[in-house]
């Protein structure tokens, strides 16, 4: 029996304020896989492929506002045109691309040893840095 090849659509969006694309790309990847194996931004885990782990967890940003997408269960067309951040994209770095500032996100996970493995984390900072946005929106009364 054979596999016939996955069908390749051109997919163009921006990640941590960088523009990629078009980029010829399998109608059927995932977003992380496309993170991964087309841009080489790793941070963003693997864990359970269903998305109830969370440690795929992406930023997206739109006129709603942040939210998060679990991008090992989303086809990375989905995306199509979106803004999406990454843990890569949380910390200021200088011109040449070194890391000078972390996000406070990121800096209360150190300073309080928020993490256990660390696998997961990047989608818990993620999914941190989501919340916090919404409670500035809109706080709890």
């Amino acid at each position: 029996m054979s596999t016939l090849p996955a069908r390749l659509r051109p997919l163009s969006l921006q990640i941590n304020g960088v523009s990629h694309g078009p980029i010829e790309v399998p109608e059927d990847m995932m977003l992380l896989d496309v993170l991964h194996e087309y841009l080489g931004l790793t941070g963003t885990r693997l864990g359970c492929g269903q998305g109830v782990w969370r440690a795929c967890t992406v930023i997206v940003d739109d006129e709603r506002g942040p939210r998060e997408v679990r991008s090992c269960i989303t086809g990375a067309h989905y995306f199509a045109g979106k803004r999406i951040r990454t843990v890569e994209g949380h910390a200021r770095r200088d011109a040449a691309g070194t890391i000078v500032e972390l996000s406070p996100v990121q800096q209360a996970f150190l300073d309080h040893f928020s993490f256990q493995c660390g696998y997961c984390t990047p989608g818990f900072v993620n999914a941190a840095t989501v919340l916090l946005a919404r409670l500035r929106k809109s706080p709890i009364q």
